[in-house]
């Protein structure tokens, strides 16, 4: 007789990846305990942005306002610019209006948000802390783990030396790019490889921005007669900063400071790292039991911000699929579901990150004239060729699970998933589109932690043998009727079935033949 279990998922690292999943489960009433090596407090502001889609989750979450005014005052610049030096001169400049100034979206409810790493996880653990269900274990790492049949025995040790078992029906690596899970289940990595060896410094220096006449901005990029070799980005918007170089041969932490401020200034370094930019994914993200995420399933450049919102957008994807599984209305193929629709996304999100870093580090070099005048004519025909080395911002959430074993598809031709312009779509498999209800909000604030049927037009057919059908599986399931034409236009069909995760499982312009082959292929069975 195997030993009871301890708890129902046991969660391995509580960086933004793994706090996320134990947060989805939270919701939903799972126990989960959540083990981390470290003290959980974050040193480093490994990345500084928010993206679209994990903002949209932090929404749900009822944290996004929090995360939005944390850091970045909601009246200054988000733009983007392309300088010799800060007291050099400005080569181009990408203007962002600010929080204040950005006009109502029709995109999504909540655009991507400065907020580095520093901020953004005390935020989001103060909201795990919340839920009965999570609990956690810092300073304390898995030794080792063994899974059976029924579950998997892990073996913790603390940091006074104290080692106990636990006993889960699934375990969840989250446990980073060198962490214990994905090793211990023989997963190979695939991919480049290492792409580029960086330098990051981050230092402190509250004079720096009233040093310079160029303003405040999210991300200063430093261009000289040899190209794009570095961006500045300000951490809490008041005197924190890191400023990264690409790919440079070795020099003191104060060369490169003085290079790019253009002459010595006040400065304190906290810290300064050498890291590998990687290009890696996942042969797998299950082995029977055991699940991987975030930077233990794939790897890859910080250029355009994809590495954590891919694994945030992994975790909400595998918590709804853990609960179908644990409160039993998950069929057999609904956990491998998670491989068959991340990964694909997880090789993209990577290809796109070497991809923009690839085209940043090729941004040519600026050739001044020695006397400080400008050659008007060659600057405007450096500028007028920067498009081509910026990826835009949607393509991160331009994506579709194709081919998905848990999504019905209804035939239609796949979309471009990197268009000129940002093209929703309610196709089974995309992001289920946002537009605003008449009474201001999204439609996005419809759903939940289950899955929503909407009636959407003016005479749309009954959707009362897909709410029976499911009902009767136990998947939890609500009823939305959305009366406003122009959620309708943008939908498409009369009748859509979203996920937990808020992709689109079905759509259809009448009522299925079969409601109940339609709830059976979505869950897996």
């Amino acid at each position: 007789m195997k030993a009871p279990f301890d708890t129902s998922i046991l969660i391995v690292g509580a960086g933004p990846v793994g706090l996320a999943l134990a947060l989805e489960l939270g919701l939903r009433d799972i126990p989960c305990l959540i083990v981390e090596k470290r003290d959980g407090v974050v040193h480093l502001p490994k990345m500084s942005i928010v993206s679209t889609r994990n903002m949209e989750f932090c929404r749900r979450w009822g944290i996004s306002d929090t995360v939005r005014t944390s850091v970045w005052a909601k009246d200054r610049k988000l733009d983007f610019v392309y300088l010799e030096s800060l007291l050099g001169r400005e080569l181009a400049r990408l203007p962002i209006p600010s929080y204040a100034e950005a006009a109502r979206n029709t995109v999504t409810p909540e655009p991507a948000t400065h907020c580095p790493q520093i901020f953004f996880d005390p935020i989001l653990k103060k909201r795990v802390a919340l839920q009965p269900t999570v609990s956690f274990a810092y300073n304390t790492t898995v030794e080792s783990f063994i899974q059976d049949d029924e579950g998997v025995t892990a073996t913790l040790l603390d940091e006074q030396g104290r080692r106990r078992d636990v006993r889960v029906p699934y375990l969840v690596g989250c446990d980073g790019a060198t962490g214990l899970v994905r090793d211990a289940l023989g997963i190979r990595l695939e991919g480049l490889g290492v792409v580029a060896n960086s330098v990051n410094l981050y230092f402190r220096s509250p004079e720096l921005i009233n040093l310079h006449d160029k303003g405040w901005a999210r991300v200063y990029r430093l261009v000289d007669e040899g190209g794009c070799w570095s961006e500045l980005i300000p951490i809490d918007g008041k005197e924190l900063w890191r400023l990264t170089m690409f790919q440079e041969p070795p020099q003191s932490p104060e060369a490169f400071l003085r290079r790019m401020f253009g002459a010595d200034f006040p400065f304190e370094m906290i810290n300064a790292s050498d890291w590998e930019r990687r290009d890696f994914v996942a042969e797998t993200y299950r082995r029977d039991r055991v699940f991987i995420m975030g930077d233990a399933a794939h790897q890859c450049s910080p250029t355009g911000g994809l590495g954590m919102s891919t694994g945030v957008e992994e975790a909400v994807n595998l918590a709804w699929k853990l609960d179908a599984a644990l409160k039993g209305w998950a069929g057999p193929r609904l956990l491998d579901s998670y491989t068959a629709e991340r990964r694909p996304i997880a090789v993209r999100a990577v290809e796109l990150s070497t991809r923009a870093f690839k085209a940043i580090t090729q941004i040519p070099g600026w050739h001044g004239d020695g006397d400080g005048s400008v050659d008007r004519a060659a600057l405007d025909d450096w500028k007028s060729n920067l498009n081509r080395y910026t990826m835009p911002d949607f393509w991160k959430m331009q994506y579709t699970y194709e081919g998905s074993p848990i999504c019905v598809s209804d035939g239609t031709p796949a979309d471009d998933p990197e268009p000129a312009a940002f093209l929703p779509t309610s196709r089974p498999g995309a992001r289920a589109p946002h537009a605003w209800l008449a009474d201001g909000r999204s439609v996005f604030d419809l759903f939940d932690e289950g899955f929503t049927l909407l009636s959407l037009g003016a005479s749309p057919p009954s959707g009362e043998g897909l709410l029976a059908a499911a009902k009767s599986r136990g998947l939890p399931i609500k009823f939305c009727r959305v009366v406003e034409e122009n959620v309708a236009r943008v939908y498409v069909e009369p009748l859509v079935l979203v996920r937990p995760d808020g992709h689109v499982a079905w759509r259809g312009g009448a009522a299925p033949a079969d409601p109940f082959a339609v709830i059976d292929h979505i869950r897996g069975a």
